[in-house]
């Protein structure tokens, strides 16, 4: 029997900018993506072990296929493969390539194969295994070559005396690690572009504090439980950090606003909206704040109307989505998982004037808000709710 056939398995992780920090930045960042794909395969209850080789991490386990799809919703993770792994000689290569085309019922496909270090460990060279591994796969299933758009690619990777092979491949989101950048808070609302800003944030490495301000009888219909809804999905990839739905109640104010304001309501809002982001994040100890808003996508969102609306906040205010168009944001909300969670109208509809403002002064807003009104919305802060979220749940 050949020594192949029960070939281990597990999931080899690209984790591609990492790569290019210097070495002890490096090794930080590893050792949190390490830290964090253990805590994502304990949450969705996969036994595995995850170990570092070389510029890549080695997920073991027994079911590569789910632990692939795991690992690759982690931040800082660009490709997850499920993969066997053969001793590193063309006839097991061959073998666990004629294995993984086993599926391939239609469409072209090709073999990539990279084969690192010292040429004289081995007999072949990439170019090789490519070769062979197409006439096996190709003699297997009668599928034709496509080396330019493949509807399937075949993957070798040769390391010292092992090779890993790969039929699949499932992409990751790429950044950085979470945890490996400062926090900040999160404005989410039941709407489609928030939950994708902050996950823009996370994918760069910050962990979010997720903020839902309730406009009292002026919210949306259930947008508390879509907003809870959406971060829970967000929680999938970060089981490991604390994204808890922290709600602040402003009713109050915006009861205020709706009488006493008219055509710079909505800036007033969301200046009040900012300075509750602010109190929790000084709570947090959090560095920033960041909202799904886009340039010219509302009234309150021009570039005038938004100069005003950060001067209410000392922190930088993050805007991911700023030069994005309302499609490529809906589509990015289906691709993360949030879409049917935020497919409403959110509150804040309710609260814009039939005339707002498109090009506030900074002065004419103040002018005409009332007396106190930001600091009352710090104050609503010190009152929030905690909801748990359980990314278990999700």
């Amino acid at each position: 029997m050949d020594q192949s056939t029960h070939a281990e398995t597990a999931v080899l992780v690209s984790f591609g900018e990492i790569g290019t920090k210097s070495r002890q930045v490096r090794t930080k960042m590893t050792r949190r993506l390490r830290n964090n794909l253990t805590a994502v395969l304990s949450a969705r209850e996969i036994a595995a072990e995850v170990d570092q080789r070389w510029s890549r991490l080695v997920v073991r386990t027994d079911d590569a296929d789910a632990a692939a799809r795991a690992v690759a919703d982690a931040p800082g993770v660009v490709w997850a493969r499920p993969s066997a792994i053969v001793p590193a000689t063309v006839d097991a290569v061959r073998d666990a390539l004629e294995r993984a085309a086993a599926d391939h019922d239609e469409g072209t496909f090709a073999v990539r194969a990279n084969r690192v270090g010292d040429a004289a460990e081995h007999d072949f060279s990439s170019r090789d295994l490519e070769v062979e591994g197409g006439r096996v796969v190709g003699e297997l299933t009668g599928a034709d070559v496509d080396l330019d758009e493949p509807d399937r690619t075949y993957r070798v990777e040769v390391r010292n005396d092992r090779a890993y092979v790969a039929g699949t491949t499932y992409d990751g989101p790429g950044g950085l690690p979470l945890g490996t950048q400062d926090p900040v808070v999160a404005l989410v609302s039941g709407g489609h572009d928030s939950p994708v800003a902050a996950w823009e944030l996370m994918r760069r490495g910050a962990p979010v504090i997720p903020v839902y301000v309730s406009l009292g009888d002026f919210g949306g219909p259930d947008n508390e439980a879509r907003a809870l809804a959406t971060v829970q999905r967000l929680a999938e990839a970060a089981p490991n950090f604390d994204l808890d739905l922290r709600i602040v109640p402003l009713g109050g104010v915006v009861e205020t606003l709706m009488n006493e304001v008219d055509e710079t309501r909505m800036l007033s809002l969301r200046r009040a909206m900012l300075r509750v982001a602010e109190a929790v994040a000084e709570h947090e100890n959090a560095v920033g704040i960041v909202t799904g808003e886009a340039l010219g996508q509302k009234s309150s969102q021009t570039a005038a109307n938004l100069a005003v609306t950060d001067a209410a906040a000392t922190l930088p205010v993050h805007r991911p989505l700023l030069t994005c168009d309302k499609p490529d944001i809906v589509e990015r909300a289906r691709e993360l998982g949030t879409y049917e969670d935020s497919s409403m109208a959110v509150g804040c509809q309710q609260v814009d004037p039939e005339f707002p403002e498109t090009r506030a002064t900074l002065d004419g807003v103040e002018a005409a808000e009332p007396d106190g009104l930001l600091a009352r919305a710090a104050d609503a802060a010190s009152r929030l709710d905690v909801v748990a979220v359980d990314a278990r749940d999700a």
